[in-house]
């Protein structure tokens, strides 16, 4: 069962963010992972829309967590402290093999 990876944009997933200036970017769903069980929250891993790849082919992730609202809708997305680093670790083993999946 071959897997075929094409890169094609139509299925992207997209999500405005507003920053405290009231600027909107325009982010991309790269990859949502439930936490629900250890931590009580969803995060969801988000890259630029418009993110062209540096010289080293690499491009700024953006970590968020959240938790669902009742109606299954996404609550707000918050910041995820950076002393938490259960959770980073979390995000960065799941990270790691969503990419070793690609």
């Amino acid at each position: 069962m071959s897997h075929n990876h094409d890169h094609n944009h139509e299925e992207r997933e997209l999500i405005t963010l507003v920053d405290e200036n009231g600027n909107e970017t325009l982010f991309e769903i790269l990859l949502t992972i439930d936490g629900q069980e250890e931590f009580g929250k969803n995060y969801v891993l988000l890259i630029p829309a418009s993110a062209e790849e540096d010289e080293d082919g690499e491009v700024e992730i953006q970590a968020y967590s959240f938790t669902e609202n009742e109606d299954g809708t996404e609550g707000d997305l918050q910041p995820i402290p950076e002393d938490a680093t259960a959770e980073w670790d979390m995000i960065e083993e799941v990270f790691n093999s969503f990419l070793d999946e690609e």
